[in-house]
């Protein structure tokens, strides 16, 4: 029987519809995966340039660390490694954007924490890289740590947890400096370039990356001081489970590829192989893939196209690139860093 409560209640659920038509998504959005699949490509946003971790060439070939990982994430769902389209994102807009569903993940260095969670209703999925906030100086002022930066013009990104720690951090040991900052990463590397700046301060992984930016790169030395933690890991909008574990299972299953011993290289091999967790990670035993929403070979997919952890680290910043940034904390927890997967089972 159709009651005034009945039609308010009606009324109620339209207004909320249109609300959220109108500011491009919904809060109800729970089907992340049957988009991506109907669409046939994944969007991933992604840094608008940071080498090592998510560059374009001048042929608009996408490269990096973050990319990696969106490949991977659609090799999983594809058995293609390339149907991704990457979405650079500055970082007073990768959030909402994301939250605006304009794409399906971001893989863009950023950090976890929770006041980004909660105002922005967000996952973080996985730490896929352990950093931390450093200081770049010209070799020239011969500083040999940031304890000796008083009085320093220091060259900062706005809208960044990098902004609050380097106040954080100058504040505590009663360090005077001047802020110079800038909204773009690219603006602020600029400034600090031209000598607007005689600090410039970033992750440390940011910071081996800018350096190969710079006029000239061996003018300039990272100092050794660590002055905060930067938990690096993928996002995902709230509400959408499946989507979630998906996109942090991918990060799993190539940190656990790493740890068995199974490579782009002998995945094949893997495929036959009689050992248990071996079986479970590449799908020979289980439904660990179909749970997710996926294939059987989920995991093999990745590895096969992408590669386990320690590959796509290696060739995007570690010893295999002109970055070669020390694993140091990414270590595998099996080889004294503290990079750890639960377990496939």
């Amino acid at each position: 029987m159709w009651t005034f409560r009945t039609g308010l209640l009606i009324g109620c659920v339209v207004a909320i519809a249109i609300a959220a038509a109108a500011v491009g998504y919904s809060r109800y959005d729970t089907h992340t995966l049957k988009r991506v699949m109907r669409r046939g490509e994944l969007l991933c946003g992604v840094n608008t340039g940071l080498p090592g971790f998510s560059n374009p060439d001048d042929k608009g070939h996408w490269s990096g660390f973050d990319v990696d990982f969106c490949r991977a994430i659609s090799a999983a769902i594809f058995d293609d490694p390339n149907r991704v389209k990457f979405v650079p994102l500055d970082a007073n807009e990768r959030f909402r954007e994301l939250q605006k569903r304009k794409v399906d993940v971001l893989a863009r260095n950023s950090t976890w924490s929770l006041s980004r969670e909660a105002e922005f209703e967000l996952h973080f999925a996985g730490i896929n890289y352990y950093d931390g906030q450093g200081f770049m100086v010209r070799r020239s002022r011969k500083v040999e740590s940031a304890l000796e930066l008083d009085n320093s013009k220091v060259c900062v990104q706005e809208a960044t947890t990098t902004r609050l720690n380097l106040a954080d951090y100058f504040h505590a040991n009663h360090i005077t400096y001047q802020d110079v900052s800038m909204p773009k990463l690219d603006d602020v590397l600029k400034a600090y370039d031209a000598g607007q700046c005689d600090t410039l301060t970033a992750d440390i992984s940011q910071l081996y990356a800018l350096r190969l930016k710079l006029s000239a790169p061996d003018d300039h030395v990272i100092l050794p001081d660590v002055i905060s933690k930067e938990p690096l890991a993928p996002v995902v909008r709230h509400r959408d489970d499946n989507w979630l574990m998906i996109v942090k299972w991918t990060l799993y299953a190539m940190i656990n590829a790493e740890e068995l011993g199974v490579t782009s290289k002998n995945i094949d091999a893997a495929l036959k192989s009689d050992k248990p967790d071996v079986k479970r990670l590449v799908g020979t035993e289980g439904s660990y893939g179909e749970d997710l929403g996926l294939s059987k070979d989920w995991a093999a997919r990745i590895v096969r196209h992408v590669g386990n952890y320690g590959e796509v680290y290696d060739r995007n910043v570690g010893d295999g690139s002109k970055l070669a940034i020390p694993r140091g904390l990414n270590q595998l927890w099996s080889n004294g860093g503290i990079q750890y997967a639960p377990p496939i089972r």
